[in-house]
């Protein structure tokens, strides 16, 4: 858990809070904040398995899937190449074209390019194409003038993105089965803070919505971890404009590596279906292994 990207706070709240649901069901658990050592704690450690919890770059992207991969160790979630392609924003959108799935029109460009001008017409998004949580999201409204001024903190290259309108939809996928959908209630943009803070967004599990969009999530859901080749646990998200009904809903993208937080929408979703937050932790450590 924790490990250097910009989503480390996150990090280490998720692992805290699998480390205890597992001790709860009697695992021997050591918490591990992931730094330039870790090759080396992991081998004085000699692990009997690895549940990941590390959000974002170097945790989610194939790296640590590559090391754990090198030292045959046991572990959680998506492989290597699943977690690199989902990661990267632009060639998972490709895959889920390629699939049949929907996805809106966005474009790589440098960073300065985005701040010099309209990439698309506005409304449009300009978001980093391999950092997850909403981290660096710019929302660029219809009838704006000028583009987005782009903090420094913001990577070299950049997504921008047609903006999708509607409501916030998600569905965890678990052992290569769909669970349920979530309709995210906030009162503006689900950024990091409606994510993680307490009261920040209100989560409707299951989602109260057309039986024939609900049960399109759940479809869109498990093709795109297909596609992707994910395993154990990922989260799909979307976005439905309900005045064009199933045309509406638009897949914007999966997270091998979702929140689990007690703000957390897939823990949510496992309570909804019956298996309680002890109770997935150990079945993602009893799912670990190796050439994922």
């Amino acid at each position: 858990m924790g490990g250097p990207s910009a989503e480390r706070e996150v990090s280490l709240s998720t692992g805290r809070a699998c480390a205890a649901a597992l001790r709860e069901r009697d695992y021997n658990v050591i918490e591990v904040d992931a730094g330039p050592d870790l090759c080396a704690v992991l081998t004085d450690l000699g692990p009997d398995a690895v549940l990941n919890c590390l959000h974002g770059r170097w945790g989610e992207d194939g790296c640590v899937q590559g090391l754990l991969e090198w030292m045959r160790l046991p572990y959680s979630h998506s492989g290597v190449l699943s977690s690199a392609l989902a990661m990267d924003k632009q060639r998972s959108k490709d895959l889920f074209r390629a699939a049949g799935l929907p996805v809106v029109e966005s474009r790589i460009v440098s960073r300065e390019a985005a701040m010099a001008g309209h990439i698309l017409p506005p409304p449009y998004v300009v978001k980093p194409n391999n950092e997850g949580s909403s981290v660096g999201i710019y929302i660029v409204e219809e009838g704006a003038n000028t583009p987005p001024q782009l903090a420094k903190t913001m990577p070299d290259t950049v997504m921008v993105e047609a903006f999708a309108p509607g409501r916030e939809l998600t569905t965890t996928v678990m052992d290569d089965r769909a669970l349920t959908v979530t309709d995210i209630i906030t009162t503006g943009w689900y950024d990091y803070d409606a994510k993680y803070t307490p009261g920040g967004s209100t989560h409707v599990v299951p989602a109260d919505i057309p039986s024939d969009i609900f049960d399109l999530c759940l479809d869109y859901a498990l093709r795109a971890h297909r596609a992707l080749g994910c395993r154990g646990v990922s989260r799909t998200d979307f976005r439905w404009d309900e005045a064009r009904g199933a045309e509406g809903l638009i897949l914007l993208e999966t997270n091998t590596q979702p929140g689990m937080t007690a703000t957390s929408l897939s823990p949510e979703q496992a309570e909804a279906c019956g298996i309680s937050f002890p109770d997935l932790c150990a079945w993602m450590v009893e799912d670990a292994s190796c050439n994922r």
